[in-house]
């Protein structure tokens, strides 16, 4: 056995196969849990090397445990991979992604000097083997095959394998990667993406050990994964805290007995975020951190973070600080009871904290916590107005599927920018302050492009449940306060379709067009209710006049309520699923506004989330026409061309496909951008022509 320190570089220079055996389990590496914190360790170490070059910063990855064994092929050593198959696919992964980038941005070499890094070269693979270094042998060699073998720029959705957690990954990180670089016509393009790659080339560190053929493998394997009951970041603060307490003199038993709050069932209960779980009371304190910072801080920084803050910054005595630390933590325990309770109205805080349970997120328990510290007192009315505000931004953001990685640092830097301010003037400072942000990975969507998403959104089969019942309730709450009603119980109402999901023998239609038309309505938000119990799959499947007397009886749900007055002489069709979504929608707008005039322009719209746009969109907006040519754009398809029609499909050989990417399979027999593969007559591609009408709202539409 030896043991080397490794730069990807270094690992991944030689032509060699690295295989990761069938008995590895897949690939399960997540968002939240790693890519994101990975992807901001690769961001601060080229944002370092590009400020303070200096420096010469890195970052360590971690171990990996790699055997060699007898070769496959006579020119390529062969490895097995004993431990780290998560981060050496993840890295195989992000830098096929940022290859891809840049070969599309013309910065060959750099993207070549990346290819490397995946690809052996041609000279030393035989006929019929695949060029990729890492081989998968489980269920993932097929999808990570497809990936780094498909032309870019990749329409995810149309791989065959696009459900896949590896095809994830590539996506996050072509998302995050070309957020970061920004547009390519700006002066630091070309000299962010060099130092990007020479930190996926030598800015990321491994421990290889290398193991001969003969060494029990096994053995090694289980003493570097052999693990203990780890100190969470509230065990350390702990320690932390009693030892300060001790060195002022203070009664510590006491202390421990009436100021620290945390040896509860609630605080010890794992909860999750995203899909890890951690500590309630490490959660908090890490929020209570951001709070007292302005600083985004890493889960894994709470303690080291916490430490110097109280030992450099606070100003105060740990005696002092720990019945703060108690009032405001009683106050979160108060606030996530109420959340879960089935009935009562709840204030803004409490409903904030439920709503963000239902969705999935905790990123505006900063905010809570610092609005709320102890002699802010601000009025009710003001902390209402910017947890409205706060919701707006987010809720707005995942009704367009946006990602919320970079939305924890916003709200550490609206708490850093709003120190200080007066009252009268917070509200404001923090509204302005989100309605500046401008680039796609955090900017607050406007009026016109939520109702173009929802409007046509297949939100049921879109977006997670609890979610999508939190907006319905959202509503149904809204309707109630407008008769003084109390707001509806939380007990997880069922979602209901009018039409039913399985609607062909009892809802029948006439033609083909009619059959498409109906059944693209089925998931739109036009078509759902909230019941206070589920309908018999009988009734619930049936024709609308017996179904319309069942809905009746939920009455106490104004939602269905206003489904079925005014229906008795119009059965249920794809006009009221139209005229009820727009209706719904301006709801949810009136629940969630922006600032007058706002309308949520970024300055990098070509990397804004796309994938709710459709032809139709286009044609609608005036910018293509139905009858409008569409031509191939690869090099091998030159001079074939398509046809538009006025409903948003593409007529080729033939034959009719209701995306770009469907009609580009189906002329090149792989995995097709359509966006990026066909042009318009003016030679632009339809990912341009996309790309202008994301970001050109009409002036005169006021959100």
């Amino acid at each position: 056995m030896e043991t080397f320190k490794r730069t990807p570089l270094q690992l991944f220079n030689l032509p060699q196969n690295f295989v990761i055996p069938l008995f590895q389990r897949p690939y399960v590496w997540k968002e939240v849990e790693q890519w994101e914190p990975l992807w901001k360790d690769i961001r601060r170490v080229a944002e370092l090397r590009i400020t303070e070059p200096h420096l010469n910063a890195t970052h360590f990855l971690g171990a990996v445990v790699i055997q060699s064994q007898e070769a496959q092929s006579r020119r390529l050593t062969t490895w097995n991979v004993i431990d780290g198959q998560q981060r050496l696919t993840t890295v195989q992964v992000l830098a096929d992604a940022t290859r891809s980038l840049l070969a599309q941005a013309d910065l060959s070499k750099l993207a070549g000097q990346l290819e490397d890094l995946t690809h052996n070269s041609e000279k030393y693979v035989e006929d019929g083997d695949s060029p990729l270094k890492l081989r998968h042998l489980n269920k993932d060699r097929e999808p990570f095959d497809e990936l780094l073998a498909a032309e870019a720029p990749i329409d995810y959705e149309d791989l065959a394998h696009s459900d896949a957690q590896i095809v994830a990954a590539h996506q996050y990180f072509t998302t995050v990667v070309e957020q970061w670089l920004g547009t390519q016509d700006t002066n630091d393009y070309e000299g962010k993406a060099k130092e990007l790659t020479n930190v996926l080339l030598d800015g990321l560190q491994f421990v290889s050990i290398e193991l001969e053929a003969a060494e029990n493998s096994q053995e090694i394997f289980e003493t570097l994964n052999a693990r203990g009951t780890p100190l969470t970041a509230a065990d350390l603060v702990r320690n932390f805290v009693f030892q300060r307490l001790d060195a002022e003199g203070a009664d510590t038993k006491k202390a421990y007995r009436e100021d620290w709050p945390f040896e509860t069932k609630f605080w010890m209960r794992e909860v999750s975020v995203g899909r890890n779980l951690v500590s309630r009371s490490s959660l908090f304190l890490n929020q209570w951190l951001v709070a007292r910072t302005g600083e985004e801080v890493s889960p894994q920084a709470t303690f080291n973070r916490f430490k110097s803050w109280v030992e450099l910054e606070s100003g105060q005595t740990m005696a002092d600080l720990l019945p703060t630390i108690k009032h405001q933590a009683q106050q979160y325990e108060a606030w996530t009871h109420a959340a879960a309770q089935h009935g009562g109205s709840l204030d803004s805080a409490s409903m904030a904290f439920y709503r963000m349970r239902a969705s999935g997120v905790e990123v505006l328990k900063p905010l809570l916590i610092w609005l709320y510290e102890p002699g802010r007192d601000l009025p009710q009315q003001t902390v209402a107005r910017i947890v409205q505000a706060a919701e707006s931004w987010v809720y707005r953001r995942q009704m367009l599927r946006l990602s919320g990685g970079d939305l924890g640092r916003i709200v550490a830097d609206v708490i850093a920018a709003s120190v200080g301010v007066s009252t009268n003037e917070l509200s404001e400072r923090v509204i302005g302050h989100l309605a500046r942000l401008n680039v796609t990975s955090t900017y607050w969507p406007g009026d016109e492009e939520v109702r173009l998403s929802l409007g046509t959104e297949a939100v049921y089969s879109r977006f997670p449940r609890g979610r999508l019942r939190m907006f319905l309730e959202a509503i149904e709450d809204k309707y109630r306060a407008e008769t003084g009603q109390p707001q509806v119980e939380r007990k997880g109402y069922p979602i209901e379709h009018i039409l039913p999901r399985s609607w062909k023998d009892t809802w029948p239609v006439e033609t083909p067009e009619a059959e498409e038309a109906r059944q693209a309505r089925v998931h739109r938000l036009g078509n759902l209710t909230l019941l206070t119990k589920s309908l018999n799959s009988k009734i619930s499947n049936g024709p609308w006049s017996a179904k319309r007397a069942a809905l009746l009886q939920h009455n106490t749900i104004t939602l269905t309520g206003r489904v079925v007055s005014g229906t008795e002489k119009h059965d249920w069709d794809e006009s009221l699923i139209d005229h009820r979504a727009a209706e719904l929608i301006d709801a949810i707008l009136d629940i969630w506004p922006v600032p007058d005039g706002h309308l949520g322009k970024v300055v990098d719209p070509q990397t804004k989330a796309g994938d709710w746009v459709e032809l139709k969109h286009l044609i609608e907006a005036g910018l293509l026409r139905g009858g409008d040519t569409l031509s191939a754009t690869h090099r091998d398809f030159k001079g074939k061309e398509a046809k538009l029609t006025n409903e948003g499909a593409i007529e080729l050989d033939g034959k009719r496909y209701m995306s770009p990417s469907a009609a580009g399979h189906a002329l090149r027999k792989k995995a097709t951008n359509g966006w990026y593969f066909w042009a318009v007559g003016d030679g632009r591609r339809l990912r341009d022509v996309r790309t202008e009408f994301q970001n050109a709202v009409p002036a005169d539409i006021g959100p």
